[in-house]
């Protein structure tokens, strides 16, 4: 008995796929929540929970060495029919395990979540100012260009060349008393 090439090719496709179909969701789907970190920060969301008595449930924080849900950090769940979320801050380093107990009793979910620590803050030098510092009353800190330096010079130099002269003409128009 003889296999054709193209059903040898296909083969493999139809496992794949065959296999994907029978595989469940990510954990997150599969538990009934979904759990991230920002920072030090840890959230919990899920849609589980139906509301009882005004309340949506519980969720725990456990880190090593806590075995059960009241050894952990609890936080009641807040939201709406659409979603329950709730968070922890200033949670260190670490391995972590975070289990939600809805109010019924029913537990949503469980999932174990790595808080990274925090990068240290790192220094970098800034660059310098080229000239030093510019100090002034408005337009202290912008480069005009030598056209314009040149033109206050023109400026200052009548000033000086006037002052001058008037002060010359100022003492010879007087008489000089002895």
């Amino acid at each position: 008995m003889s296999i054709s090439k193209p059903l040898l090719r296909l083969g493999p496709t139809v496992a794949a796929a065959a296999a994907l179909a029978l595989m469940p969701a990510g954990p997150a789907a599969a538990d009934g929540i979904s759990v991230s970190t920002t920072g030090n920060t840890v959230s919990v969301s899920t849609t589980a929970c139906t509301q009882i008595n005004g309340h949506w449930g519980t969720a725990s924080l456990l880190g090593s060495g806590q075995a059960n849900f009241s050894q952990g950090r609890q936080v009641a769940l807040s939201g709406t029919s659409a979603g329950q979320s709730a968070a922890w801050s200033n949670v260190s380093a670490g391995t972590y395990t975070v289990i939600v107990v809805c109010s019924g009793g029913s537990t949503a979910g469980t999932q174990s979540v790595v808080v990274s620590p925090a990068p240290s803050p790192s220094v970098s030098p800034t660059a310098s100012p080229s000239r030093g510092v510019m100090g002034g009353v408005g337009g202290g800190s912008k480069d005009y260009g030598t056209v314009t330096a040149v033109a206050g010079g023109a400026l200052v130099g009548a000033g000086v060349l006037g002052t001058v002269l008037y002060l010359r003409r100022r003492n010879t128009a007087r008489p000089t008393h002895l």
